[in-house]
């Protein structure tokens, strides 16, 4: 029986950890909106400084993290809108806007939301990442977002598919070669927000999953996590197993 509640918790374990999106440096994902205010420290720590120019968060299980900072925190990526999700008929702008942007925070998963894509469920557009941008911004133009308020009666249609590419911060994003926008705030604790990641990720930033760990103790492993797991569960679990496996057999 040990060794089958073993078993049962290392599959729990690893479906846990493999919902957690490794996603291209490339690709398409969808975005929304969110505001946040200017000189606001966010999930990744990053400066104040770094609201006075583009940023966005991003879907919590590409961001790598359900608590606080992740591996994502800091990555640069150059989006364009496509078109319009939710509006019937889609809306194709002719002038295709892009803004490049700053990882700086976490957009949570929850429900159905447009954050809500896991490795194994993309999200309602059928998109495994989304990036929820902050806007309005006095470093993005107001009508950033295009629309035809005569064919569909508003100006804002909340969701679009967009393109996304990985870039460089120090040489793509605005605020790269402002010191003040780049790095970690200060004397606010255990926070990470590496200045200019790679595009295959950063060791600066490991992910702070449930599963691996809540700042500032980042040493559990999923043994340690499986030994939180209230006795009363795993004891229910192992005999449900060991019943089905009876079955079986």
């Amino acid at each position: 029986m040990i060794t089958l509640c073993s078993l049962v918790f290392l599959l729990a374990y690893t479906a846990l950890a493999t919902d957690w999106i490794d996603y291209p440096t490339n690709g398409f994902a969808t975005m929304t909106h969110y505001t946040l205010p200017e000189d606001f420290v966010a999930a990744c720590g990053c400066t104040p400084d770094s609201t006075h120019y583009p940023t966005a968060a991003m879907s919590q299980m590409a961001y790598g993290s359900s608590t606080a900072y992740g591996p994502s925190c800091g990555r640069c990526f150059n989006l364009t809108l496509l078109n319009t999700f939710t509006s019937d008929p889609p809306f194709y702008p002719q002038v295709k806007n892009s803004v490049i942007i700053k990882v700086t925070d976490l957009c949570p998963l929850g429900g159905n939301g447009w954050c809500s894509a896991t490795a194994n469920k993309p999200n309602a557009g059928g998109a495994y990442l989304n990036f929820d941008l902050a806007w309005p911004s006095s470093s993005i133009p107001s009508d950033f977002f295009p629309s035809n308020i005569t064919l569909y009666g508003y100006t804002d249609f909340g969701v679009w598919n967009v393109s996304y590419e990985s870039v460089n911060c120090l040489q793509d994003w605005e605020g790269g070669q402002a010191s003040d926008a780049l790095g970690s705030a200060a004397d606010i604790g255990s926070v990470c927000c590496p200045a200019n990641p790679t595009p295959f990720g950063n060791e600066t930033c490991p992910s702070y999953s449930d599963a691996n760990g809540i700042p500032p103790d980042t040493t559990n492993t999923g043994a340690e996590l499986a030994l939180s797991i209230p006795c009363s569960y795993l004891f229910m679990t192992c005999v449900l197993a060991g019943s089905l496996l009876s079955w079986i057999l």
